[in-house]
This record gives structure tokens, sequence and C-alpha cells, in this order.
């Protein structure tokens, strides 16, 4: 089951959710909205080559600050 990201119109939260078939979320968990709209999600995936990992890059690649709250390590 894949998992979407959200973002709410009337508060702006951005939340994840776990899809089953064609569900969406029923509303924002922060305001209770059912105005959302759902989001174009970078997939991650991993590389057999031996790149750095050093972590000099930025954690996020759709924005270009490591430190907004949707990035994750």
């Amino acid at each position: 089951m894949p998992i979407y990201e959200y973002k709410c119109e009337k508060c702006g939260d951005v939340f994840e959710e776990l899809v089953r078939g064609d569900e969406g979320p029923e509303a924002c968990p922060e305001c209770g909205s059912r105005k959302f709209k759902k989001l174009f999600s970078v997939f991650g995936f991993r590389s057999s080559g031996s790149g750095d990992t050093s972590g000099s890059s930025s954690a996020c690649s759709s924005c270009t600050s490591n430190t907004c709250s949707t990035c994750t390590s």
C-alpha cells in the first residue's frame, strides 16, 4: 500500500496517509478540513554504486533547504 503526501488548503499542514485502493484521507489531521491536495512525492532508492554518503548534500530533493519540516534523513 502506498503512502501519499497531502497538503491542507485551509491550514497548510502537510501530512502523509497510507492509501488502500482508491481511498484517500477523510480529513486533515490538524484542522479537520476536507479540502486538501495530493502532493507530488519524491520516492527514495538506494544506488548500488559507491557514492558519497557523508551527508553533505541536502536531505530533501524537493527544496534547497535541509531543515524544512517535510525532510527526513
